[in-house]
C-alpha cells in the first residue's frame, strides 16, 4: 500500500469516530435524560481526546508529507488538503484544551437551556464566561499572528475574515434598513387558527420528502432549537412545533432538510473522507436558506403548500392562495432570529457578528452582554426586549462555542441568492414546476452544481462554478430581496 492508501485507511476510521461523536450531540438534544447531563460530558470529553491524539498523531503526519509527495490525482489532492488543514490545527491545540472545550460545552449547553427556560441570564453567564476564556485560548493557538476571532472563523469558513464581513455586512445594511421601513408600513395577513401537533409533524414528513429528504438514511425528531447532524448514510433533522404558527415547524424542517440534502447528495465515493461532508458552513447554509425561502417562500410553490395545508387542516382561516403567500412571507416585528423574514434575519446576524466580535476581543463582558444585546437590538429593531429567551439566550451557539459561527448564515445567503439567479436561468419552467410542488429540477440542480461536490472545492469555488464562474457577491440577493418584497 502507499502512504496515501494507508492514511485514508486512518481517515475514514477518523472520520466513523467523529461521526459517533456527533451522534452523542444528537442524543443530547433529543433524546438524552435530563439527568444524564454530567455523564454525557465525560463520554464527550472522552470521544474528544481520542480524535484530537488521532488527529495529532505525528505518524499522521509523516504520512501525509509522503503522500503529498507522491500523489497527482485531483481528488486526491483536495483530499489531501483538507487533512493538511486539519493535521495543522489540530497539532496547534493542547489536547487538554481540546478535552476541557468538549466537557465544558457539554455541561454549558445543558445550563443554557434550563436558563432559556426560566429566563435567566445570569445564571447563564458564569459558564459562558468559562467558555469564551478556552475559545479565546484556542484562537490564540491556531491564530499564529492573525485576529483572534478571524482564527474562529476560519474553522467554519476557510479564508474568511472579520474584515470582509464587515465590508459586506455595510453594502447589505442600508438596503436592508430602507426595504424594512418600506414593507413594514404595510398590512401583513397572519394566521390565528389553532394547528394539531401532530398534523403538522405529518405534514412536516410529507414537505421533507418532497424536497428530496431520503427517510431510509434519516430521521425526524423534536428539539428545542431545530438543526440538522450526520453526514452519508446517517443524517438526521429537528424540528419544533407551536400549535398556533404552522409556520415554524414547516419552515423550519424544509430548511433543515436543506442542510441534510447537502450531506445525502455528496458523491458516495467520499463516504467517511474529508470530502465527504460539506466544505463550509456558509455553503451549507446557502442550501438550507434557498430550501427554504427561495424555493420554498415563493408565489409558485406556496400556492401549492395552500392547497396541502386546507387538506391537513381543513378552513384555517385563509381563504386564498395570494393571501397565503403574503402570510408565509409577512415581514413583522419579533424577537428570534429562526422565526425572522427575509428582509429582517441579515440584521439579526449582523448584531450578533458584532456583539461576539466584542466578546473574543475583551471589549465586552459577559456581565455586560445582556445589556448591551438589549441595547443594539431597541437600536436596530425599533423596540425593547421583553425577555432573555427572546433576546441573548434565544440562541445555542455560543454555549456550545460555536465563535465565529454566526456571520456564515448572512454568507449563506448571499451564496443561496447567487445560487437562485442562476438556477433560474438553468431549469426551464420553475416555476411552472414549483406551482405543481414539483421540486425535482431544482433539487437535482443543486445536487449536481453543488452537493455532490463536498469538500472537492473551496467555499467561493464551489459556488462560482455553479453560477458560471462568477465571484459571489450580495448584490444578487439583494436584487431578489428588493424585487420580491417591493412586489409584496
Amino acid at each position: 500500500m502507499t502512504a496515501y492508501d494507508d492514511l485514508m485507511a486512518q481517515e475514514r476510521d477518523t472520520q466513523a469516530l467523529a461521526q459517533v461523536a456527533g451522534r452523542l450531540g444528537w442524543d443530547q438534544e433529543t433524546m438524552m435524560p435530563r439527568g444524564a447531563a454530567e455523564q454525557r460530558s465525560e463520554e464527550s470529553g472522552a470521544m474528544q481526546a481520542v480524535l484530537h491524539a488521532r488527529r495529532c498523531d505525528p505518524r499522521r503526519g509523516d504520512l501525509l508529507s509522503e503522500a503529498e509527495a507522491e500523489v497527482s490525482d485531483e481528488v486526491a489532492r483536495a483530499q489531501l488538503r483538507h487533512i493538511r488543514r486539519d493535521y495543522d490545527r489540530a497539532t496547534l491545540v493542547p489536547g487538554d484544551l481540546a478535552v476541557a472545550l468538549a466537557r465544558l460545552t457539554s455541561r454549558a449547553q445543558g445550563q443554557w437551556a434550563e436558563a432559556r427556560a426560566a429566563d435567566d441570564y445570569a445564571a447563564f453567564a458564569p459558564v459562558l464566561a468559562e467558555v469564551i476564556r478556552l475559545k479565546r485560548e484556542e484562537a490564540a493557538a491556531v491564530a499564529r499572528g492573525r485576529d483572534l476571532y478571524d482564527a474562529l472563523i476560519d474553522d467554519f469558513e476557510p479564508d474568511m475574515t472579520a474584515a470582509r464581513l464587515d465590508a459586506m455586512f455595510a453594502e447589505m445594511r442600508p438596503r436592508l434598513v430602507d426595504l424594512r421601513a418600506r414593507a413594514l408600513e404595510r398590512d401583513w395577513p397572519a394566521l390565528d387558527a389553532h394547528f394539531d401537533e401532530q398534523a403538522q409533524l405529518r405534514l412536516s414528513r410529507e414537505l421533507a420528502r418532497n424536497f428530496g429528504y431520503d427517510f431510509a438514511r434519516g430521521r425526524l425528531d423534536m428539539a428545542v432549537h431545530p438543526f440538522s447532524s450526520g453526514s452519508g448514510d446517517d443524517v438526521r433533522i429537528t424540528t419544533r412545533v407551536s400549535e398556533h404558527d404552522p409556520f415554524n415547524c414547516l419552515y423550519s424542517t424544509i430548511h433543515e432538510v436543506g442542510h441534510a440534502c447537502y450531506e445525502q447528495g455528496i458523491d458516495p465515493d467520499y463516504r467517511l473522507t474529508p470530502l465527504g461532508q460539506g466544505v463550509s458552513m456558509g455553503v451549507h447554509e446557502s442550501q438550507s436558506r434557498i430550501y427554504e425561502n427561495q424555493l420554498g417562500r415563493s408565489r409558485a410553490y406556496t400556492g401549492w403548500l395552500f392547497e396541502r395545508m386546507r387538506d391537513t387542516f381543513g378552513d384555517f382561516g385563509v381563504d386564498d392562495a395570494e393571501t397565503f403567500y403574503r402570510a408565509v412571507n409577512r415581514v413583522h416585528r419579533g424577537f428570534i432570529r429562526t422565526e425572522a423574514d427575509e428582509v429582517q434575519y441579515n440584521l439579526h446576524i449582523m448584531l450578533r457578528f458584532d456583539l461576539e466580535k466584542a466578546l473574543i476581543a475583551g471589549d465586552l463582558s459577559t456581565d455586560d452582554l445582556e445589556a448591551a444585546w438589549n441595547d443594539r437590538f431597541e437600536a436596530d429593531f425599533g423596540y425593547a426586549v421583553d425577555r432573555a429567551s427572546n433576546g441573548v439566550l434565544q440562541d445555542v451557539h455560543w454555549s456550545v462555542g460555536l465563535f465565529g459561527y454566526f456571520p456564515t448564515y448572512s454568507l449563506g445567503n448571499v451564496y443561496a441568492g447567487c445560487l437562485y439567479q442562476a438556477m433560474r436561468g438553468a431549469v426551464p419552467d420553475l416555476e411552472v414546476h414549483l406551482s405543481r410542488g414539483d421540486l425535482g429540477g431544482a433539487t437535482s440542480w443543486l445536487r449536481a452544481q453543488v452537493q455532490r461536490h463536498g469538500g472537492r472545492f473551496a467555499p467561493a469555488e464551489v459556488i462560482g462554478r455553479a453560477c458560471g464562474g462568477a465571484e459571489p457577491t450580495a448584490g444578487p440577493l439583494l436584487e431578489y430581496l428588493e424585487e420580491k418584497f417591493g412586489r409584496l
